[in-house]
């Protein structure tokens, strides 16, 4: 029941702050031994499957909270952020926590730093000039974390690592509930040229801005499933799981993570999934209708062969956030996992089926009260690339994973 609350008040920031908060006070007065005078929402682009804001304390203290909301959880422990303190990540530790599922909220001391999310979209908008301080306290951030990842990387037999949290963001929303929720066959997706049922959708093969894919989506799936199945034995480090960057604030001194709802330890290569792609590619996920008020995308319908052209392009401050995660984690990590003898043959497609989850799973694409036509078919194409080997040409993610192993 409270599972289903706290995914309510999440919903409701952005129709209904004030009945929201309401029914976030009784909750936060249930589950914490605190005099709460008020609470208040941050209703913000980044929480897609989250909330936060501040609480006032009768005495008069702020207190700020945070919370991952997860539908059809499967998890029995999250908010593990001692294990990575322990571990040497720079994170904010909370003061009072609530770690019972379908209760976990985190409760810290008020910080006043940006999100990393905000710096940089202020800074693909014209609004901040300081993508260069960014870009070293990101390379200092992605050297920290290799470091992490070698020291705490360990081989993690099948049976702890299906009980990782990490799982819940991948391969429990592909078989949890979500994906059929989300996009059942006979469901209907708008589209630029007009409406298509999703088991079509899910059939056809697609060429997107003259590359042409091998897979449907049908198959992007059920390998997916495949591939991702959390019972086996793999190469693991203690990461946060999660750190896109809505979870990273950022400091004079560097960046800091907090909300580590799934941190833990869990296969190395998953960790790198949710910054890879959500630092990079999904500001259409973010900002729909600004996105769309820029786009040009066209969709040609050719039988069963789905043909998408499209102008959506990245910024350099996205470009920074890719280029650093690659080539100071991810090819340093796979070639630590090669020297080893641990590297999984099929490492590509398992890191392509984990990032198709994210444009896929992470909101419903076919959502038009969220997604307009135009950014529902960018999504679909960006789930494609993400989780599709090209058959002809290269793209940004191809040349980036063809460089090792």
């Amino acid at each position: 029941m409270s599972n289903a609350l706290l995914q309510q008040i999440q919903r409701l920031q952005f129709s209904d702050k004030q009945q929201a908060e309401c029914l976030l006070l009784d909750f936060l007065r249930e589950a914490f031994d605190l005099a709460i005078r008020a609470v208040e929402l941050r209703p913000l682009a980044v929480s897609l499957n989250s909330f936060n804001g501040f609480m006032t304390l009768e005495d008069g203290q702020r207190l700020f909270f945070k919370t991952h909301v997860e539908s059809d959880t499967v998890i029995d422990e999250y908010y593990n952020a001692q294990q990575m303190a322990d571990a040497g990540y720079p994170i904010l530790q909370p003061i009072y926590r609530s770690g019972e599922v379908g209760r976990q909220v985190l409760i810290y001391p008020v910080i006043d730093d940006p999100s990393v999310f905000d710096v940089a979209w202020a800074i693909e908008n014209g609004q901040r000039y300081d993508l260069d301080m960014l870009a070293d306290k990101q390379h200092a951030a992605d050297d920290l974390l290799l470091s992490i990842y070698r020291r705490t990387l360990a081989w993690q037999p099948a049976a702890d690592a299906a009980k990782a949290p990490i799982h819940q963001l991948f391969y429990h929303r592909l078989t949890g509930g979500r994906l059929d929720r989300f996009y059942p066959d006979a469901a209907v997706l708008m589209l630029p040229d007009g409406a298509a049922r999703i088991d079509e959708i899910r059939r056809v093969r697609w060429v997107i801005n003259g590359v042409p894919y091998a897979d449907s989506l049908n198959t992007i799936i059920a390998d997916a499933i495949e591939r991702l199945n959390p019972a086996r034995d793999v190469p693991s480090v203690i990461g946060h799981g999660d750190a896109h960057n809505g979870n990273i604030f950022y400091r004079h001194d560097g960046l800091m993570y907090f909300d580590p709802a799934f941190a833990g330890r869990h296969f190395v290569l998953l960790d790198l999934v949710k910054p890879l792609f959500h630092n990079v590619f999904a500001m259409w996920m973010y900002f729909p209708n600004e996105v769309c008020s820029r786009l040009r995308i066209n969709l040609q319908r050719d039988g069963d062969v789905w043909h998408v052209d499209h102008d959506y392009r990245l910024h350099s401050v996205r470009m920074m956030f890719f280029e650093s995660k690659i080539e100071r984690a991810l090819h340093p990590i796979i070639d630590e996992l090669q020297r080893r003898g641990w590297l999984d043959a099929d490492w590509r497609g398992i890191l392509r089926s984990a990032l198709f989850c994210c444009p896929f799973l992470t909101m419903n694409l076919a959502d038009s009260v969220k997604f307009p036509p135009e950014i529902a078919l960018l999504g679909l194409s960006m789930a494609v690339e993400m989780g599709s080997e090209s058959s002809a040409g290269s793209t940004l993610l191809s040349e980036a994973l063809a460089d090792r192993g």
